[in-house]
């Protein structure tokens, strides 16, 4: 097994040092979950915070996992939550391929080096169970398997792998003393060697498993900090003696609390927790969802809770970083998220809107911007939208009860006596915008001497059909415009008529 030093030199020679350079290398598995794109942010905020580099990179060797189109969910997503990368498969980088199947030919020659040094052998055994991949969630410690290849000579082992016999590549764990790493949360923690197993690094089909992939990719593109979950705790031993095999340094390891659907139970996609999509579709602003994700699990200094993008990145601080598990409740997204909604220009609200007004109000004669100024400051999830204005798009069916109010002493009868004289003072109007509306209705409550609010509870039942509405019956009138109002004042009377006839 001829080892060409001067070839491991050139690759310790391209990579970038001088600064901070983190990573995110998600699977390509079909959706970004909470969890995994809080893992994103962190790592976009401590490049961010330290004038670094932010790396994407799709880990893609368990070919098994793949779904069609996720990578292009990972790409939608960050751009979405605007997390840019500097370096990445789609904008390159001084060291690429930047997806793990295209740069297979490495990882060989890496698990090649490291059995020419004593810490890694091949194993010829047809039986003995290779690991399963760290980022799964089920993944689990094993027992420490015993492996009759790990004391075959190297003479007997090279002339089996050329003599066609396959094998797996395994890590050779010291058989005896202590392994200690540090977190940066957490701080130094030290395993007995014994509770560690022979991990595969390479499998059957010449693809490194995510352990060792991951280790080789991280010190060739000059990663300082690895945030992860804690779900890697138990892997990160394996991974110092990893490096320590190479003569690398080990980076800095910043393990992440897990993300909890409540005090017992993690989230799950296949639980039916949302993910970062599930979400979106649910009505959330990508950036009250970014805004949320961070505090799960990090404190800024302070009571304040509201930041942007770039005030997290001036502010973040591992040190911040709990130990703790975090609760993802959806009520605290949802308060997030209306005062993101709050807090944006009106034209801005507008066109996130109108997807959603025009679910529920398609005639093209009613004005969406009109819709939206009423929306902003009563909406807490744009899907809670279509609900509440469908009465603009179609008269609902409504009871005559409605036109009973007690606080504005308002009955059947009374209701039926506003709205006759309503109808004739609109009809009157020459000009129909919020001015003349609300001109019209105060002159004429002072003219019945009556108060405003029992000309005004009768008239928006007239217009709407609900009793909870975006906006009160001037707005609403001048939105339908004259027409429209005066058609649906026709039918609230011959509604009234018909039960005051009785």
């Amino acid at each position: 097994m001829a080892i060409d030093y001067s070839w491991f030199q050139e690759m310790e020679n391209r990579i970038p040092k001088g600064k901070v350079r983190t990573r995110f290398a998600p699977s390509p598995t079909g959706y970004m979950h909470v969890g995994n794109l809080r893992t994103a942010l962190y790592t976009w905020l401590i490049a961010r915070r330290n004038k670094g580099t932010f790396i994407l990179r799709i880990e893609d060797t368990d070919q098994s996992r793949l779904v069609d189109g996720a990578v292009d969910i990972i790409y939608k997503t960050l751009k979405e939550c605007k997390l840019d990368h500097d370096e990445g498969p789609d904008v390159g980088g001084p060291v690429g391929p930047y997806v793990q199947t295209e740069r297979r030919g490495l990882y060989m020659k890496y698990a090649e080096l490291l059995m020419s040094r004593g810490h890694a052998y091949r194993c010829f055994c047809d039986k003995v169970e290779e690991q399963p991949q760290e980022d799964d969630e089920e993944a689990h410690a094993f027992k420490k398997v015993v492996d009759p290849c790990r004391n075959l000579s190297q003479e007997e082992s090279d002339a089996r792998a050329l003599a066609g016999e396959p094998f797996v590549i395994r890590q050779r764990i010291p058989e005896s003393g202590t392994t200690t790493f540090h977190d940066e949360i957490r701080g130094d923690i030290t395993v007995p060697n014994t509770d560690l197993d022979d991990q595969v690094l390479i499998k059957r089909d010449g693809l490194p498993t995510y352990n060792f992939a991951n280790v080789v990719d991280d010190h060739l593109m000059g990663i300082t900090h690895v945030v992860r979950g804690t779900e890697y705790l138990s892997s990160t031993p394996k991974y110092n003696l990893l490096y320590e095999g190479f003569g690398w340094e080990i980076p800095a390891y910043v393990h992440c609390p897990a993300v909890m659907r409540d005090a017992h139970n993690k989230m799950s996609k296949r639980h039916g927790d949302p993910s970062y999509e599930d979400l979106i579709n649910q009505g959330y602003l990508s950036d009250a969802v970014v805004n949320y994700i961070a505090l799960l699990g990090w404190s800024p200094r302070g009571e304040r809770e509201i930041f942007s993008l770039n005030e997290l990145a001036e502010i973040f601080d591992i040190s911040g970083i709990s130990k703790s598990p975090a609760i993802f409740d959806i009520e605290k997204l949802t308060y997030f998220n209306s005062e993101y909604i709050r807090a944006m220009s009106p034209s801005d609200f507008a066109k996130v809107a109108l997807p959603y007004i025009r679910k529920a109000v398609k005639n093209p004669a009613i004005d969406p911007t009109a819709i939206a100024a009423l929306l902003q400051q009563r909406t807490e999830k744009l899907t809670d939208i279509p609900e509440k204005i469908d009465f603009f798009d179609s008269l609902p069916s409504y009871d005559t009860e409605l036109f009973v109010h007690k606080k504005s002493k308002s009955t059947i009868e009374s209701s039926l006596t506003m709205l006759k004289e309503a109808y004739t003072a609109f009809d009157g109007l020459s000009e129909w915008n919020y001015d003349s509306v609300h001109d019209c209705l105060i002159t004429l409550a002072e003219k019945l001497g009556v108060k405003n609010s029992v000309l005004m509870w009768p008239v928006r039942i007239a217009a709407a059909g609900k009793a909870v509405t975006p906006g009160g019956a001037v707005e609403i009138c001048e939105i339908l415009g004259k027409d429209e109002t005066l058609r649906r004042f026709s039918v609230a009377m011959d509604k009234l008529s018909a039960v005051v006839s009785q």
